[in-house]
């Protein structure tokens, strides 16, 4: 069967059987290095433009709207014993997710590699070539329109510079994994990070709705309803959700807690031409939540004790950690954010009620942030000012254990139980050593 196309160094595949032939020579290797350009502005679900794929001896590029048969392409990814490397994938997993229900067998995000072993995250691809590669890219066809055609020589290699040098940042990537001991760090979280993506793109994560923060459960539960009921219109006109119902007035309904269509009417905001035929399902979504018992409206705030002080307590110690974290060639982003350090406070002191354990109680960012946060609430360690003109001014300083505390002694490795009395009792509070 002939190649497709050879065009200045690459492959320019157009049609199905050309697909096939590419699969079959992509089968010889172990590793497959591919990304995508696409448009998501106009359509229920990103509109796949182009795959570019890379691979030994290999580098082309899917025209995915002459060539529409990808099946063979997705169904390689997820073959037993094949890397699939990508840079910031989670529209390339969308993409395999929706083809074939099924993910790529082992895959590797430079992108979360590099915030394993460097202190940028979310890094560019740009900013990763030239810190690990040392080499400049392509920026002319950021805003190109990847459903016109023909493309142009300049817009071909634009896309191709993006899978180019996959396979070396990989390579580098892995070794200092290694290095660091951190490669099951990076397995975990590309577990993890793949659960997420499939959630979102199988499941329908209606929380990440803008403005659901300090919402009733019986609000919550409306907000329920209304994004199902948009989702559902959403995928049958194949147009992007927040242009059947931005965020911000379905969080408004949820306030009003009112199915009268009229009512619906006369918020700001409301008065579309498409309005008419959207109301009744509109207004049945409100219904449904105002109607739901009780008991099973969705949970609303996590934790018991003011907000307030978990919050600025957990903005302090994640500075803190954040310049922990740099020192350790660890990205503070990857790790988690102020929030996040909220959470874990919450847990340990015996406020947090969430049904899901706080994401730095566990795996290898529990081994990270434990120690430190433990010893900080047990009184080993504290936090001081260092040097002003550093970037991490805050220093996180260990000091011996106080008297009449037994040798090796440590803080509590589980929380305690919510009656637990106030937490100065356990953890009374100490003076700051001198600088």
């Amino acid at each position: 069967m002939p190649h497709s196309k050879q065009s200045d160094g690459f492959e320019h595949v157009v049609t199905d059987s050309e697909v096939c032939d590419l699969v079959d020579r992509l089968a010889q290797h172990p590793f497959v290095a591919f990304d995508t350009e696409f448009v998501s502005e106009h359509t229920y679900r990103s509109q796949l433009c182009l795959v570019q794929v890379a691979a030994p001896g290999i580098l082309a590029v899917i025209d995915t709207l002459k060539a529409r048969e990808l099946e063979p392409f997705w169904r390689l990814l997820a073959e037993p014993g094949r890397t699939t490397v990508v840079h910031a994938g989670r529209e390339e997993m969308g993409f395999i997710l929706h083809a074939i229900q099924a993910r790529p067998s082992k895959l590797f995000d430079i992108q979360v590699g590099a915030g394993l072993v460097d202190h940028d995250f979310p890094a560019g691809y740009a900013s990763i070539v030239r810190r690990f590669l040392n080499l400049p890219t392509n920026k002319g066809e950021t805003r190109t329109d990847w459903r016109l055609r023909p493309l142009s020589q300049a817009q071909l290699d634009y896309a191709l510079d993006d899978v180019r040098h996959l396979e070396r940042i990989w390579r580098k990537i892995e070794a200092k994994l290694e290095s660091l001991g951190r490669t099951s760090w990076m397995e975990e979280e590309m577990a993890t990070w793949q659960d997420d993506v499939e959630e979102s793109f199988i499941r329908k994560r209606w929380r990440r709705v803008s403005g659901l923060s300090g919402l009733s459960r019986r609000e919550l539960a409306v907000a329920r309803e209304l994004w199902h009921w948009r989702d559902s219109v959403a995928e049958s006109r194949d147009m992007p959700p927040k242009r059947v119902l931005r965020d911000d007035l379905l969080v408004e309904l949820c306030k009003r807690k009112s199915a009268d269509p009229r009512e619906i009417s006369a918020i700001r905001g409301m008065q579309r031409s498409d309005l008419r035929h959207i109301l009744g399902g509109l207004s049945e979504a409100i219904a449904r939540g105002l109607a739901l018992p009780e008991d099973e409206c969705p949970g609303g705030e996590k934790f018991q004790a003011p907000p307030s002080q978990l919050a600025v307590l957990g903005q302090f110690m994640a500075t803190a950690l954040a310049g922990a974290c740099r020192q350790m060639n660890l990205a503070p982003a990857l790790v988690g954010t102020a929030s996040d350090m909220r959470d874990l406070l919450a847990w340990k002191l015996g406020y947090h009620h969430g049904d899901r354990e706080p994401v730095l109680a566990s795996g290898w960012r529990a081994a990270v942030v434990g120690p430190i946060v433990d010893d900080l609430l047990s009184g080993r360690a504290a936090l001081r000012i260092g040097d002003l003109n550093s970037h991490d001014p805050l220093v996180i300083e260990r000091f011996d254990a106080p008297a009449g505390a037994k040798a090796g002694q440590r803080g509590p490795s589980r929380p305690p139980q919510a009656d637990t009395p106030s937490t100065p009792d356990r953890h009374p509070p100490r003076s700051l050593p001198e600088s």
